[in-house]
C-alpha cells in the first residue's frame, strides 16, 4: 500500500509541475531513483504520465478560456502567452518539443490550445518531450 502512495505522490507532483502550481517533479523522481527501492522504468512512466496529463489541462485551458487571458487568475501571464504564441506560430507544433523547458513550456502548452492544435498531435509531441526529460533525469540520478 505504501508503494501505491509513492507512485501516486510522484504522479501528483509531476501533474502539478506541468500546471500553474510550482512543483519540482525532477527532484522527487531523482530522490526515489537514488533510494533504489523502486522500478526506474515505472517511476519514469508515472512521472511522464502525470506531467503529460498536466500539460493536457493547460491545452484545455487554452482551448476554452483564452478570452480570459487578461484576468489576474489566468494561469499564464499575458506577455508569456503572447511570447509562447509567437514561438508557436513561428515553429508550429514542433515547438511542443520544448514543453519540458521551465518558464516557456507551460505557456507553450496553453498557446497550443489557444491556437487549436489537435489533441492527438499535441499529446504525441508533449509525451516525447516530457518522457525524454525524465529519462535524462533518471540517467543522471543513476550515475
Amino acid at each position: 500500500m505504501a508503494e501505491l502512495g509513492i507512485y501516486t505522490g510522484l504522479f501528483l507532483i509531476a501533474f502539478l509541475a506541468a500546471t500553474i502550481l510550482p512543483a519540482q517533479s525532477e527532484l522527487g523522481l531523482a530522490g526515489l531513483i537514488v533510494s533504489g527501492n523502486h522500478s526506474v522504468v515505472l517511476l519514469v512512466a508515472v512521472a511522464s504520465a502525470g506531467n503529460s496529463l498536466g500539460a493536457v489541462v493547460n491545452w484545455g485551458l487554452g482551448r476554452g478560456i483564452e478570452r480570459f487571458a487578461d484576468r489576474r487568475w489566468f494561469p499564464v501571464k499575458p506577455h508569456r502567452l503572447d511570447r509562447a504564441a509567437g514561438w508557436y506560430r513561428r515553429y508550429g507544433r514542433w515547438s511542443l518539443l520544448l514543453s519540458w523547458v521551465p518558464f516557456i513550456g507551460d505557456p507553450l502548452t496553453v498557446a497550443a490550445g489557444v491556437l487549436r492544435e489537435p489533441l492527438a498531435s499535441f499529446l504525441a509531441l508533449v509525451v516525447i518531450a516530457k518522457t525524454g526529460r525524465y529519462v535524462v533525469v533518471a540517467a543522471l540520478a543513476m550515475g
